[in-house]
């Protein structure tokens, strides 16, 4: 008996192995030459994806992540390549993405987002830092500071280098004011940041500022453009296909709410009667779901 159970025995435990290396190596993916993505982890507090693209002289970073968050990814960056990071693009002003700025700037890299981007993060930004600025431990913000943004742009701004090109484009209000896309045009890639999310967390719908409707027509539009692979601001690599679920996510969502409103349906109704359940992961934590729908019940007009 012993001598037929330890081939099985050491075949459980490479097995055991070979997944726990897989998924070490699967937090970092190359999705193109010199474009990586690295997937946020909810449980250690750093959620949102975080991706760099190789220049011939320098990299850009896309997403600042939370402090701890990007301390970790620099090693990471530094294992593909030796090139100085210049840039760190926020698209948006969310605490997970950006309160990592600070130590990107100590590293000499200028931080880069939208006008409106900037906006927000002088004032809900700033007032995110100070309500997370009260916990100790681990997460604490105590050794770092909030950093602005160096380099701001109004619509457009364009990055390259004769053999690469990054364009930024500003399409908010959507999620928030200030959002805006990175997108790689000769390799199709979208980095969409919190727009699009993909995930079964659902996303979250609930800046003071949001436009639902427009954030509607935002996804729509980028569903035109010639994509091939979109890296949301959370989750799992996504496409075109994506963007029109978490589109339709929307627009269920907002005319069910808005419809309900006007009709005389109370928010506690409503959290009862809204079924989005046909949107699958995009609806699947019913917490998030009710948070969602509050949020539009805020926004929604009565008649």
């Amino acid at each position: 008996m012993r001598r037929a159970l330890l081939p099985g025995a050491a075949l459980l435990l490479l097995g055991i192995a070979y997944a726990h290396l897989q998924g070490q190596v699967r937090s970092v993916r190359q999705i193109a030459p010199g474009v990586y993505t690295f997937f946020g982890d909810r449980d250690v507090r750093q959620p949102a994806n975080t991706s760099w693209i190789e220049f011939r002289q320098f990299v850009v970073v896309i997403e600042a992540n939370t402090p701890w968050g990007i301390r970790a990814i620099l090693p990471e960056i530094r294992k593909t390549t030796s090139k100085p990071i210049r840039y760190v693009f926020d698209t948006h002003y969310h605490w997970d993405h950006t309160q990592g700025n600070s130590v990107m700037v100590d590293e000499g890299v200028t931080v880069v987002c939208s006008q409106d981007c900037a906006s927000e993060l002088a004032t809900k930004g700033k007032g995110e830092w100070e309500q997370m600025s009260k916990p100790t431990g681990e997460y604490s913000l105590a050794p770092y500071r909030m950093e602005q943004p160096s380099l701001v742009f109004g619509d457009f701004m364009a990055i390259d280098d004769g053999e690469r090109r990054l364009e930024l484009k500003r399409v908010g209000p959507a999620h928030t004011i200030g959002d805006a896309v990175a997108f790689l045009p000769r390799e199709a890639i979208l980095f969409t940041g919190d727009l699009c999310v993909n995930w079964r967390s659902g996303n979250n719908v609930g800046d003071r500022d949001a436009d639902h409707p427009h954030w509607v027509q935002v996804l729509n539009d980028l569903a035109t453009w010639k994509v091939k692979t979109v890296v949301p601001g959370h989750g799992d690599l996504g496409s075109i296909d994506t963007l029109r679920a978490q589109s339709a996510f929307l627009d269920d969502l907002w005319k069910q709410v808005s419809a309900g409103k006007k009709a005389g349906r109370t928010v506690d109704q409503l959290l009862t009667e809204v079924n989005l359940a046909r949107h699958g992961d995009f609806a699947a934590d019913q917490q998030q779901n009710q948070s969602a729908i509050r949020a539009v019940f805020r926004k929604a007009p009565e008649r």
